[in-house]
């Protein structure tokens, strides 16, 4: 099997890495993938060759060229096959077999889609697919039919076409997803607005959270818990009874999920997180990740000290070697700054949520065992106070 890494035209510019500085390579979609198969076997069917490597034209106008892992042809049909190659992205789609399988279709149909084995369905109103469609989200199906068109018209032939996708290995992968949640079953999505994946962006896990947040909207919910992790996501649900519907992954993306919230609000937000992340948020940060952040014990010593602590716990609390430390230097202290870090952290999401959202916030401070250490309780973002 080989992929499409030639630098001439195949493979795009290579992105930064923000946090070191190092240039990493960048990768193709599972949208990319499907059209350059789709086209190739299209071409197949219409004239019994299949390109090789195949050309396509992304929505920005780079014209990659696919190499083909596999290709068949059988009566009235044809299928041509690409690796999937994320470069440097922790794709896990990353060296997937994405094939496209296409025949002719009813008389003025024009371009429709299947799901092949390992694609999955839409079941859940909110995404961008209605339900019952295949999970091929709306630019790869652009990019598809006008790629199977530009082969049709060329061979003179109406573009009445059947493509069905599928992905190898697909149903075990979308376990590592969040595509369940979504509503999405039976295999992966089939993904990508530009055609390209840009490394460590991690801008398919915040369009998740997105998809999410509609699906939540669409399904009526009028609270729903974002949570940068699983103890904490299982808190939140356990504390409130919420459906799977209403549960965000967020991960470190507290800024995405926000600003997106922001323009599509909710009426209720439960925010459940770790100390040490909590405590970033508490600082304004809304990327959360520690290559973006890391925890700043300074800070937290003068909070400590703003909250009462002797010298001497704010000094162990600057000398601390985790937040959990200092945390529990802070709780030995009766120091409430788990708390303190809860309000804060509701503040900032507020700010960032804006007036015009009327959403209210509640803060769930998380500790590893699964305990709620501190609550901010629901505030609406009008009453808001200002940061300090």
């Amino acid at each position: 099997m080989q992929s499409s890494r030639n630098e001439t035209p195949g493979e795009p510019p290579a992105g930064d890495n923000e946090a070191s500085g190092k240039a990493l390579r960048r990768g193709w979609t599972t949208g990319a993938c499907a059209t350059a198969a789709a086209k190739a076997a299209c071409t197949a069917l219409l004239t019994g060759d299949f390109p090789d490597p195949v050309t396509i034209t992304l929505p920005k106008g780079q014209q990659p060229s696919f190499a083909l892992a596999v290709e068949e042809r059988g009566s009235g049909w044809a299928m041509a096959g690409v690796v999937k190659d994320a470069g440097d992205d922790p794709d896990v789609t990353h060296g997937a077999l994405i094939r496209s399988r296409v025949w002719h279709g009813a008389e003025g149909s024009g371009v429709t889609f299947r799901a092949g084995p390992g694609v999955g369905t839409v079941t859940r109103e909110g995404l961008p697919v209605q339900v019952g469609e295949p999970a091929i989200n709306p630019v790869p199906r652009q990019m598809m039919t006008e790629a199977v068109t530009e082969v049709c018209k060329a061979a003179g032939r109406a573009p009445d076409i059947v493509v069905e996708v599928s992905v190898e290995h697909g149903e075990k992968l979308a376990a590592k997803t969040l595509n369940g949640r979504l509503g999405i079953v039976g295999g992966l999505s089939i993904l990508g607005t530009t055609g390209i994946v840009v490394p460590y962006s991690c801008a398919s896990w915040i369009a998740s959270i997105h998809r999410g947040i509609d699906v939540s909207r669409a399904a009526g919910l009028n609270h729903v818990a974002a949570s940068t992790g699983d103890t904490s996501e299982k808190a939140a649900a356990r504390l409130h009874g919420l459906p799977e519907t209403a549960l965000l992954d967020m991960g470190d993306f507290v800024g995405g999920t926000l600003k997106y919230l922001a323009k599509h609000p909710v009426p209720r937000l439960t925010l459940a997180g770790g100390f040490a992340k909590f405590s970033k948020l508490a600082q304004g940060r809304l990327d959360l990740h520690s290559k973006r952040h890391a925890v700043d014990l300074d800070w937290l010593a003068t909070r400590a000290d703003a909250l009462g602590g002797t010298a001497e716990t704010v000094a162990a609390i600057r000398q601390a070697n985790t937040a959990m430390q200092a945390l529990a230097l802070a709780e030995e202290a009766g120091l409430p700054l788990a708390q303190d870090i809860a309000a804060r952290a509701q503040e900032a999401a507020l700010a960032t949520l804006g007036p015009e959202s009327g959403m209210a916030v509640e803060v769930l401070v998380v500790a590893r065992d699964g305990r709620i250490v501190a609550t901010a309780p629901w505030k609406q973002v009008h009453s808001m106070p200002p940061l300090g």
